[in-house]
């Protein structure tokens, strides 16, 4: 028994020293007035900071922002995801050599996919533009009204592998004798798939979209490369929001207590989610 936690006692030790002590210390910054600009100590100033953010309109407009965000960039990862895990499943010939080209975007930063596309993208010299604009488009790519779903694409470039590798998971761990019992009966493609491969898949479906969620909840990356919350405030996420409320404009406290907020509704969302998914699996 001594052994056991003493092996365990290292990896306690940097969890808190990593993990705990930043999030206690957050947690206590939430109930003060610190601002980075303060010399002195903080004062205490209990739920103010919460009622603050649970009032402050621009708050819930970047967190709308983020939502619509998350909303679009995982629905076509889900989709487009889907749809190259099903193709790749029935591959016959240079499997590896597909699946390793198509993990690639995934191993390069965010920050750098960010200013790739950045530029790439730019309605002045990027390459993209210019190619549209040789056979009659003009399209800005972050401009009003456009420049969210840009983002979105960008989001879907690099995390639809990602998609891709556990759906395939999924896919390749369907057992085959419903399949085979439904082809005997007479079932076509597209029953089989609704009817059978669809229920199946449905728990990796659901533990791949929350991951892909809650890692699109956290964007900021791509905004801090390309457009820095802007046109107007219509790519003010909910990160880089309070990245300048906190860093920007130096109110740490304020920063903190909208942090755990975010922070209490994703994780209502994920005891909601799974609870759901164990409902359906004992019905």
């Amino acid at each position: 028994m001594r052994f056991k936690y003493g092996m365990l006692a290292p990896l306690i030790a940097v969890f808190v020293a990593v993990v705990g002590f930043p999030l206690l210390y957050a947690l206590y910054l939430s109930f003060t007035d610190y601002k980075l600009t303060d010399r002195g100590a903080p004062d205490i100033v209990g739920i103010a900071n919460y009622a603050s953010t649970f009032t402050n309109a621009s708050f819930w407009e970047a967190f709308g922002v983020t939502a619509l965000y998350v909303v679009v960039a995982v629905g076509l990862e889900l989709v487009i995801g889907l749809a190259i895990a099903l193709s790749l499943q029935k591959q016959k010939w240079a499997r590896d050599v597909t699946r390793s080209m198509l993990l690639a975007p995934m191993f390069i930063t965010p920050i750098a996919v960010g200013l790739t596309f950045r530029f790439l993208l730019n309605d002045q010299i990027g390459a993209i533009p210019e190619l549209l604009r040789g056979i009659g488009i003009n399209y800005d790519f972050f401009g009003p009204g456009r420049a969210l779903f840009t983002l979105a694409f960008i989001d879907v470039w690099q995390w639809t592998p990602f998609m891709v590798l556990l759906l395939l998971a999924g896919l390749e761990s369907i057992p085959k004798q419903p399949l085979e019992a439904a082809r005997v009966d007479g079932g076509g493609p597209w029953y089989i798939f609704r009817r059978i491969t669809l229920p199946l898949l449905a728990p990796v479906l659901v533990v791949a979209i929350l991951l892909r969620a809650l890692d699109a909840l956290k964007v900021f990356e791509y905004v801090y490369a390309t457009t820095r919350g802007g046109p107007g405030t219509e790519t003010q996420t909910i990160q880089y929001f309070t990245y300048q409320t906190g860093i920007q404009f130096f109110r740490l406290g304020e920063a903190s207590s909208m942090a755990f907020v975010v922070l209490a509704v994703v994780l209502t969302v994920i005891v909601v989610a799974f609870r759901r998914l164990e409902r359906n699996r004992s019905a």
